[in-house]
């Protein structure tokens, strides 16, 4: 279920082609504020972004938010939206054909990947393998700012990118070394944090590959740790995700709990952390049956967020400073919806909307400290757009009409993105 966006942001994508631990699960009385008022929302249409991996992944505390769409050649661009208004980072990019964006701060620093004029066969962002025109080049790390793209070192291979920045200008992501192990398609990459252009590999205890997530303002890194893998359509990352992990400021990792599982399905990924260190994605249950959104409050606990009322299975992709979690929510033939989780409750946001643009709402990327939600949603045409939740204030004039599925039915997989989803879950839960 993942978008082609780093590790997690990407567990949701072929949804949208039409349209090991023994720890127990614990129920931790969480800390947060009492914020229990209702949530409302306007919706913003923010247009068109093509196949996948178009989509608004991350918006910044102050409104910036950051992603990738595809431009009228078919090629894929990073995108800068501030409302409805669009920059495009990939002109000229790195001199390649793609890119994409993944994290923006508050200073409007983008990071992401892009393809270079190097060559290079080993399609490590994937854009050969999503259908984008072909280029065997390299794909790089890269930060943006002040109008320039700039690459960004690896662990001395060709290839990697950036997916997070914080406003210290520490960036998070994965780089290639120059060791490939037999069996593997691309080098040994590993989770990086960049630090004044400077690579920093970060230890992934018991596995040789990593991906760093999500860095806070505290330098706090998520991520995800695991073996090489044949390139996987849904998560856009040559990894097997077995264990959740976290790092310290001081680089010190810890692997966090699971819900039981060992990664066979989705995996056990941490996607998103707040500047409390509370860290959500997603996690295996017990044998392996199906995967829930997680929240780990600390690095020793892990809390089940559950699913939607008759759903089958769950993604948390991101959280704020007030405790606040989105993402999506399943059902048995991974048809998603866009949730927001507050105080032990997950709500449909599609049922939380004065008006929804004429959008049914199918993943929530990214919500920061006021509150503002990013995702894409699909239209009764089956067209993809981007959106832009924006909070009702409890003394604004909300009227109490809500948006409801009567009018806009939740939208099915077709039968080709539905048979790829079986190929990509296949092996690990023949059921589906």
């Amino acid at each position: 279920m993942k978008r082609s966006l780093p590790a997690c942001l990407l567990t949701s994508v072929l949804s949208v082609l039409v349209l090991s631990s023994n720890v127990t699960a614990q129920q931790p009385e969480l800390a947060w504020p009492d914020r229990s008022r209702d949530l409302r929302y306007d919706i913003i249409d923010l247009g068109p972004v093509g196949p996948p991996p178009g989509g608004p992944f991350m918006i910044s505390h102050n409104g910036f938010t950051i992603g990738s769409a595809a431009a009228q050649d078919g090629t894929e661009h990073a995108i800068v939206w501030l409302g409805t208004a669009k920059l495009d980072l990939g002109s000229p990019g790195l001199g390649g054909l793609n890119s994409m964006g993944f994290g923006v701060n508050e200073s409007v620093y983008g990071v992401g990947g892009a393809q270079t004029s190097d060559p290079n066969s080993e399609d490590f962002c994937g854009f050969n393998t999503y259908g984008f025109p072909a280029s065997n080049t390299s794909c790089l790390p890269f930060l943006w700012r002040y109008g320039v793209m700039h690459a960004l070192p690896t662990l001395g291979g060709a290839n990697g990118y950036a997916s997070m920045i914080n406003d210290r200008g520490e960036v998070a992501g994965l780089a290639e070394t120059s060791a490939q192990d037999a069996n593997c398609s691309v080098h040994r990459f590993r989770p990086v944090i960049w630090k004044g252009g400077t690579a920093r590999g970060l230890s992934t205890p018991g596995e040789l590959y990593g991906v760093a997530a999500y860095i806070n303002q505290q330098g706090q890194a998520v991520g995800a740790s695991g073996s090489c893998s044949p390139f996987n359509v849904n998560s856009g990352l040559y990894l097997e995700e077995i264990h959740a992990m976290f790092w310290d400021s001081n680089g010190q990792p810890y692997q966090l709990p699971s819900l039981g599982g060992a990664g066979g399905i989705a995996g056990n990924h941490a996607c998103s952390l707040n500047n409390l260190g509370q860290a959500v994605g997603h996690s295996e249950l017990t044998n392996n049956t199906t995967f829930h959104a997680t929240l780990w409050p600390s690095r020793n606990q892990v809390l089940d967020l559950g699913t939607l009322s008759g759903d089958y299975a769950s993604l948390a992709l991101g959280i704020n400073d007030q405790g606040l979690v989105v993402g999506a929510s399943l059902d048995a033939s991974f048809n998603p919806r866009a949730y927001v989780w507050q105080h032990k409750v997950m709500s449909d946001l599609n049922t939380l909307t004065r008006d929804n643009a004429g959008l049914y709402l199918l993943l929530a990327e990214s919500i920061n400290n006021r509150g503002e939600i990013v995702g894409f949603g699909v239209t009764s045409a089956g067209e993809v757009d981007g959106f832009l939740a924006i909070p009702i204030d409890e003394d604004g004039d909300f009227d109490g009409s809500l948006t409801t599925h009567v009018a806009f039915p939740r939208p099915v997989l077709s039968d080709p993105a539905r048979e790829r989803l079986r190929r990509a879950f296949a092996n690990s839960h023949p059921g589906l």
